[in-house]
């Protein structure tokens, strides 16, 4: 019995590194939120009912959670990098299927269709405004940019301020809101699900999106040319990584007592 407690520690402290390693692999990640391991023990079925004789068989791998903590923001000068100080995420719907995704990754591109996108195609999320950049609609669609004004003239550059309103500026010297980002946040954030590329999907567990504007109730306000960066502390992980990492040695260390045990009854048992 004591192998396969040691063995269920050992896969464990496997699990434990295989986090820490995507952590640390993903240090340098923008909108990255790091993971961590939990464990619960483990008791056999069918417990003597004194509390006194009740033995563990080891533990398993309970549940591996998102930290949401805020990563530190880091200017860009670029005028479609948009960072989230506070809660939220950017909305993102695939333009094949149109499902909803959503990241704390600020750094979009202008297609040459004039939607606003993030390097894999989807597309950002936005409440309509008004001449006066006010929403016109609680409901966010696709941003699409003009590619020209009403006059005909060609379109300059687009940017993002500190309020999310996307504008578009043309040659003639005209500039026109487009749209206010639209912030999603969720009752139970720690309920959504990882689909890789800093992104997650809305679940049963974090229920479906809460769309809002940007410093409004809750939600994060915005920082124009920025980008927010992993939250990972890669010190905090270098300690982790060897804590997991001994306790990979001791468990491998007790199977190879219990194996040494196990042979010395065999032979026992042979002479």
């Amino acid at each position: 019995m004591s192998f396969f407690t040691s063995l269920s520690g050992l896969r464990n402290a496997e699990t434990d590194l295989r986090v820490i390693a995507h952590n640390i692999a993903n240090a340098e990640t923008v909108g990255f939120k790091k993971s961590s391991a939990q464990f619960a023990d483990l008791v056999a079925t069918g417990a003597p009912t004194d509390p006194r004789r009740t033995a563990g068989i080891g533990a398993t791998v309970s549940a591996i959670t998102q930290d949401f903590a805020l990563g530190p923001l880091e200017q860009t000068g670029r005028s479609l990098d948009i960072a989230i100080d506070g809660d939220g995420f950017f909305a993102l719907e695939n333009p094949f299927s149109g499902d909803l995704s959503f990241t704390r990754n600020g750094n979009f591109q202008l297609r040459a269709t004039g939607e606003l996108q993030d390097a894999n195609g989807n597309r950002l999320q936005a409440f309509p405004v008004d001449a006066a950049g006010v929403p016109t609609s609680a409901v966010p669609t696709s941003v699409i940019v003009p590619l020209t004004n009403a006059a005909g003239s060609a379109l300059a550059n687009v940017t993002i301020d500190n309020r999310g309103i996307v504008s578009a500026a043309y040659a003639d010297g005209s500039a026109t809101p487009i749209g206010q980002i639209a912030l999603a946040t969720f009752a139970a954030t720690g309920g959504l699900r990882s689909i890789g590329q800093t992104k997650w999907q809305a679940s049963g567990d974090s229920g479906p999106p809460i769309f809002g504007n940007p410093g409004i109730g809750n939600n994060g306000e915005m920082i124009s040319g920025a980008l927010e960066r992993s939250n990972v502390d890669l010190a905090e992980e270098m300690v982790s990584l060897l804590t997991a990492q001994r306790n990979f040695q001791a468990n491998a260390r007790a199977i190879d007592t219990a194996t040494q045990i196990s042979t010395t009854v065999i032979n026992l048992r042979q002479q």
